[in-house]
């Protein structure tokens, strides 16, 4: 069984690292993210994230001066079929705070998992093993995904 077949039906949240290794074909990685994304194209998925990924993944191309890739990231997140970014409110901003202040997970990750929880996400794919349980929503781990080669 793969990651799809074991996230089921329902929308799925996504960590920023699947963003990356998606967009930068990650060797390793890639063809455990890939069929998400191909799912998402073909309407067959809805993939949700917050804002704070497009911040997250803007860095790095914007410090190396790599305009394409920091365009090419915008893209995804915000003119893909299936894929849906989400500005976090302050209803949202709270609920992250109160997942912070319970579980001492770090602001960036009680953002993610806020967004995704408040949109209905069934599960949240990560590489993350530091991110907390949250009511109705498992987390799944890439790694557990990866073929032994």
């Amino acid at each position: 069984m793969g990651l799809t077949d074991d996230l089921g039906k329902g929308r799925v949240g996504l960590d920023t690292s699947v963003f990356i290794y998606f967009i930068e074909e990650e060797r390793r990685y890639l063809p455990v993210v890939e069929p998400l994304f191909a799912q998402a194209d073909a309407g067959s998925r809805e993939l949700v994230t917050s804002a704070l990924t497009l911040l997250e993944l803007l860095v790095i191309p914007y410090r190396a001066g790599d305009r394409l890739l920091a365009d090419r990231y915008e893209q995804l997140l915000t003119h893909s079929r299936g894929i849906r970014m989400v500005d976090l409110s302050r209803d949202q901003l709270r609920d992250a705070a109160l997942l912070r202040a319970v579980t001492n997970v770090k602001t960036p990750d009680a953002l993610q998992l806020t967004a995704a929880a408040t949109s209905g996400c069934v599960a949240f794919v990560t590489n993350d093993r530091r991110l907390p349980t949250v009511k109705d929503m498992r987390i799944l781990q890439l790694r557990d995904y990866l073929r032994a080669d």
